[in-house]
């Protein structure tokens, strides 16, 4: 690769550690039906598969109309909370300071909707400073799918094949696959026991944010050196 390149980012598991406010949702939900808390350890894995798979999980009995009223009160709850714990995850406020110094664009493709991505964002002072932010509503298409990646590369002016995508799902990895993207897995991220990412085909893997752009600059030094 060679020329202007990007950085693309899954928000939930990758960019941002959302699980203690989605988690907190789901147990105030739980509390307002008189059920104890889940652990933190069995929320975790499940917050990247966003809100039916978490109400699935604190409701397993809950259908139909019952299910959908659950999953309109959790996102309520959640979007009261959006960010009281949620943070970067350690490591990734200085790659992020590294791409802006080298005049790297990065951005965010997320499932998130608009509606609670933006606030978040804005939260955290991040809204500032990615070069775009496609949210799960943001285009007619949704991960795995790659039109929200083709649309992220549009925004921030750089070919599909000059961008990395990373995130910590099998979706994120096909849609950056399906977009001709290079991609990385977020190992540190929201990924069950039972999951092998190897099986997902990525590009590559990393165990934590600090090892993304030593591995960048080892897969292609001219993704970093083009904009230094």
């Amino acid at each position: 690769m060679s020329g202007p390149a990007a950085l693309l980012l899954d928000l939930d598991g990758t960019l941002l550690d959302t699980a203690p406010d989605m988690g907190g949702a789901l147990n105030l939900l739980r509390a307002e039906h008189g059920l104890e808390p889940l652990p933190a350890n069995v929320i975790r894995p499940v917050v990247s598969h966003g809100a039916m798979r978490l109400v699935a999980l604190g409701f397993p009995e809950a259908t139909g109309d019952t299910f959908e009223a659950l999953r309109l009160r959790f996102l309520e709850l959640y979007a009261e909370n959006l960010a009281i714990g949620t943070r970067l995850f350690p490591g990734f406020e200085e790659v992020l300071e590294s791409l802006e110094s080298r005049g790297l664009p990065w951005g965010i493709v997320t499932n998130k909707p608009g509606w609670l991505t933006d606030p978040l964002l804005a939260a955290l002072g991040l809204d500032r400073r990615a070069a775009c932010a496609v949210s799960g509503d943001t285009v007619a298409e949704r991960k795995p799918h790659p039109l929200p990646l083709l649309h992220a590369a549009r925004l921030v002016g750089v070919e599909p094949g000059h961008c990395v995508y990373v995130g910590d799902a099998e979706r994120d990895i096909q849609a950056g696959r399906a977009a001709g993207m290079t991609t990385v897995v977020a190992a540190y991220g929201y990924i069950s026991a039972g999951e092998d990412p190897l099986q997902w085909q990525p590009h590559g893997i990393v165990a934590s944010p600090d090892e993304l752009l030593p591995w960048m600059e080892r897969r292609a030094p001219t993704l970093l050196d083009s904009c230094a």
